[in-house]
């Protein structure tokens, strides 16, 4: 049974009220049906459940009126007929466990692993809650050492911090994410899959991620699933994180990607009336992202941290696109991926001048932000002139700088190639000391 198939196999995770309300489906179209008499009892977002000739279907209430309500289903294909009966079930929620790293779920939290059912936890959260009040938040933590030269260098990360990869497609985030999500600095690390090619959920975890699977949760809603279920996975893998956090650890969220869940967040609202204002995007697209990205970061004063990178996949490698725009600004840095660079053989291709960490202030000491200062003074010098010099206009000795640039900056880029399976260093600033003197070192005689 597939993952596509098997996620509306067992609902055991939506739990019904106490007092049940029922209604009546009075119209059903390609990509909604709508419910009568459940109006006064229903709010966006809670959840309808309705008895199909292939077993119980569940959808999500996303319009409400004063005679019906629209709902859009979790599945595909529905078989759900007019006058067909229809109950209020509230609200999704998420049980979480301890026992639950080392697992695969969908976005309804079920097991898709074939490990067997999961253990239910004692408190059970709404997949879209809201983050802790701001003057009630911790603040950020240690700086985390990822393992990725390039990022803790030029854009290193603090716990609690969150940051963004921007790149076109084929330019390496995903093989960047998954460097990231085997950092040894987290307790517990949880990735949403989002939109995924199916073939890439194994290769992520038996190749990507082997050996660092017990204490990783993984969150997958793949490509062929619905648009409710890629919007729902991000959310469930948030709660879960929160789940962890409060009981004091520090975890590592991944979500990838932001741009799929903002499809799949568009498909929904333009079912449910809503016009379109940017680019095919309605509103509701724009206030629901910095909902979602709000909730990772610094939990209640002594709790854990959520530290969340969140990939965003840029359409057309335009990065003012409106929602690389928009979630650019709710971030604390962001991390871009150049198309050029990988064309170059260079990876990660982080374009270490594009990129920033809004928080590298607390992870330098005072001579490690004098040498990056320095690196990218030199960097840009190095790619401004690139062109004058392919056409023979630089003349070694008539400018220092550029010459020292000119020197340095081919083995600073050779220093931050970097493969999944290379071995990680928690000293880079030394590393790439040691690197630039054995490549200006005199040869020894003989």
């Amino acid at each position: 049974m597939s993952i596509a198939t098997e996620k509306l196999s067992d609902f055991s995770a939506l739990e019904a009220p106490r007092i049940s309300v029922s209604g009546r489906i009075v119209d059903v179209g390609p990509q909604s049906f709508r419910v009568a008499g459940l109006s006064p009892f229903v709010r966006l977002g809670d959840c309808i459940s309705c008895p199909g000739s292939s077993g119980e279907e569940i959808g999500e209430v996303v319009r409400i009126e004063s005679d019906n309500l629209t709902v859009k289903p979790f599945g595909i294909r529905s078989t759900l007929g007019v006058k067909s009966p229809a109950r209020r079930i509230g609200p999704y929620t998420v049980a979480p466990t301890a026992q639950w790293k080392g697992r695969v779920v969908n976005a309804f939290g079920q097991a898709v692993d074939g490990l067997g059912p999961l253990e239910k936890g004692e408190q059970e959260r709404i997949a879209d809650g809201s983050p802790p009040p701001a003057l009630k938040r911790g603040r950020v933590g240690s700086p985390v050492q990822t393992g990725i030269r390039t990022i803790d260098i030029f854009t290193p990360l603090v716990k609690g911090q969150r940051i963004g990869i921007f790149a076109g497609s084929g330019v390496g985030k995903s093989t960047l994410m998954g460097m990231l999500s085997r950092a040894e600095g987290f307790d517990t690390a949880v990735v949403a899959l989002v939109g995924e090619r199916g073939r890439e959920v194994r290769e992520f975890l038996e190749e990507t991620m082997a050996g660092g699977l017990d204490k990783l949760v993984t969150v997958v809603a793949t490509g062929d699933e619905s648009p409710m279920m890629r919007r729902l996975a991000p959310k469930t893998a948030t709660a879960i994180a929160e789940y962890f956090r409060d009981k004091g650890e520090n975890v590592l969220l991944i979500i990838d990607s932001v741009t799929r869940l903002a499809h799949a967040a568009r498909d929904v609202a333009l079912a449910a009336g809503e016009p379109p204002v940017a680019r095919g995007y309605p509103p509701s697209v724009f206030s629901e992202l910095p909902q979602l990205l709000e909730r990772a970061g610094p939990g209640f004063e002594g709790s854990g941290t959520i530290t969340g990178v969140f990939s965003v996949l840029v359409d057309g490698d335009d990065h003012n696109d409106p929602i690389a725009d928009a979630i650019r600004g709710t971030l604390d840095g962001h991390i871009v991926l150049d198309r050029a660079i990988a064309e170059q053989g260079r990876f990660p291709a982080v374009d270490v001048l594009k990129s920033i960490s809004r928080l590298a202030g607390r992870a330098w000491n005072a001579q490690e932000r004098e040498l990056v200062t320095r690196l990218r003074a030199m960097t840009s010098r190095f790619e401004d002139t690139r062109d004058l010099r392919l056409l023979g206009g630089y003349t070694r000795g008539s400018d220092a700088t550029l010459d020292q640039a000119v020197d340095l900056v081919p083995h600073i880029y050779d220093y931050l190639v970097q493969n999944p399976g290379d071995p990680v260093t928690d000293k880079p600033f030394k590393d790439l000391s040691k690197k630039l003197k054995e490549a200006f070192a005199p040869p020894s005689a003989g």
